[in-house]
């Protein structure tokens, strides 16, 4: 049973005189415990896929179903508690919070989640520590490098143990220890917790260690193959 469904998706841009469409009725689903790489060349609609999937872009046309939920038939203020409660993200730009410290980054999902200091403290050490950031744990975004800050916004998303992690080029910062690193993380967590794993990427080591990979080109689905 698909745990995210896609029908007839359409997002258009209207930057200029002729509207661009990013994505083009698009149909995709995606069952529960996937490991996914969406793939493509730059602008074939992958993140704007993404985006819409975790109902941070509104489409043209269609419906995204996550859990039985279709996104785009909520309030704003109930889209935004789905997705809190729900799905992790992962952003090419980190948006990590300057002022804070890479645990408290880390945590502050969490801290909206209102879970307890010592859940937050037990989980959020332990993946930091598996992340090799043990020692880095009080230096805030501007003291880390951009590999470092990768890896913190990467332990945000896992921390709350949602039931989707959506993560654009993940890796895209990292060297090919702490891609590894990263990757088997993942894995684990999604054969123990169950999480359900989309990547959108053009990084071969993350779509050699998918076992679905979806192809997209000029907004549409072009292949799909199961590993």
């Amino acid at each position: 049973m698909a745990v995210i469904d896609i029908q007839n998706l359409t997002r258009e841009f209207h930057e200029s005189i002729v509207p661009v469409r990013a994505v083009d009725d698009l149909n995709l689903q995606v069952e529960q415990g996937e490991f996914t790489a969406i793939v493509g060349p730059s602008g074939s609609g992958k993140t704007t896929l993404l985006n819409m999937i975790g109902g941070l872009d509104t489409p043209t046309s269609g419906t995204v179903v996550i859990d039985g939920t279709n996104l785009y038939s909520l309030s704003d203020k109930a889209l935004t508690r789905f997705r809190l409660e729900n799905i992790g993200f992962v952003f090419q730009a980190y948006n990590l919070i300057p002022v804070l410290s890479a645990f408290e980054n880390a945590e502050f999902t969490m801290l909206l989640q209102k879970q307890s200091e010592k859940e937050r403290s037990e989980r959020v050490t332990d993946l930091l520590k598996r992340v090799g950031l043990e020692d880095r744990m009080q230096s805030r975004p501007g003291q880390l490098s951009g590999g470092e800050q990768q890896r913190v916004a990467v332990v945000r998303a896992l921390a709350t143990k949602p039931k989707f992690i959506l993560a654009d080029e993940p890796t895209a910062n990292l060297d090919s220890k702490a891609t590894a690193t990263l990757l088997d993380i993942m894995a684990e967590l999604n054969r123990e917790e169950g999480i359900t794993f989309v990547f959108a990427t053009h990084d071969q080591r993350v779509i050699d260690r998918a076992r679905r990979v979806v192809t997209v080109e000029d907004g549409h689905v072009v292949s799909d193959e199961g590993r």
